[in-house]
Order: structure tokens, then C-alpha cells, then sequence
């Protein structure tokens, strides 16, 4: 299947958070807890990709009430945060939801997702990901974690299918 082919079939992603919807650095407060910086930009097209009928999910080997809530803000009803072997719960949430590995564009960065790039059509990472995922993915954005890489392949593939705009 051509890049083209492979974008058109789309119907599902799934993305990592902290390397991919975040920066990958974590701000300590002096009580403990960890911070995050999001793209806003990202949220816009996972909204507008939900509401055009995509599945999303996000599996994610951190934890945190507050990625908990952003994710839920954004309208995401599959999130799996502390989750250490990503690939059984990405079998599951495929089954459950129906998606074909032709149909799923997965979007991490480093090492726990290289399993789960095995079932996925459209293999994505950020700019800065590292050289192993790099090396496997047939889409690498221009864009660097938490800095509108998840903006650029959604809005990639709805334009490809003529539901970005």
C-alpha cells in the first residue's frame, strides 16, 4: 500500500503522552507532584478528529490525575495511563472497538511502544523520538513532541480524507 493508500485507510490512532503530546520533561512542584505542558494546537485536532468520527485512544506508561483530566477534557473515553506493556491493552482496545492494524496510525517515542508499531499501518513518531522508533516509522513529523506533532498527522490524514476542513 502507497503513503497515500495508507493515510486514506485510517480510522484510529493511538498516541503515547510524554514524549509525544508532551515535551517528555517533567516540571517538580515543591509538594511533589509532576507538571506537563500540552499543545494546544494538538487538542484542537483530536477534538475536531473525534467529532468527525475517528477513534482515539491514548496508552501511556505515566500517570497523573492531571493528564487524566486534560484527556478527558478533550473528549477522550479510552485512556490507559500507568501502563507499563502497552501492546495486551492496544489488542484489547482494537478488538473492542473493531480496527484492523490497516486502519491504525500509532504515535510514540520511544522504547515501551516498539511492540505496538507491529499493528499499526501508519507508524508514527515526533521529530525528536528516539533512533530506534525513528527507524521503524514510516511517518517521522516535522514537528517535536509536545510541539504539534499529534496537530500534524491528524490534520495529515483528515486532509487526505477530506474531513480537516
Amino acid at each position: 500500500m502507497s503513503g497515500l493508500e495508507i493515510l486514506t485507510e485510517i480510522k484510529a490512532f493511538v498516541l503515547d503522552v510524554d514524549g509525544v503530546m508532551t515535551d517528555g520533561q517533567l516540571l517538580l512542584t515543591e509538594d511533589g507532584n509532576y507538571l506537563r505542558s500540552f499543545n494546544i494546537r494538538d487538542g484542537y485536532a483530536i477534538r475536531k478528529a473525534i467529532e468527525e468520527g475517528f477513534k482515539i485512544t491514548v496508552i501511556s506508561g505515566g500517570k497523573s490525575l492531571g493528564v487524566q483530566k486534560r484527556l478527558s477534557d478533550l473528549g477522550l473515553k479510552d485512556i490507559y495511563l500507568g501502563v507499563n506493556d502497552k501492546l495486551p491493552v492496544l489488542l484489547q482496545w482494537m478488538q473492542k472497538e473493531g480496527i484492523d492494524s490497516n486502519q491504525l496510525a500509532y504515535m510514540g517515542d520511544d522504547i515501551l511502544d516498539l511492540p505496538c508499531y507491529a499493528h499499526a499501518a501508519l507508524k508514527a513518531c515526533p521529530q525528536d523520538a528516539a533512533p530506534e522508533i525513528r527507524s521503524i516509522c514510516n511517518y517521522i513529523s516535522g514537528y517535536h513532541g509536545g510541539k504539534g506533532c499529534v496537530r500534524d498527522l491528524i490534520e495529515k490524514i483528515m486532509k487526505s480524507q477530506n474531513t480537516w476542513m
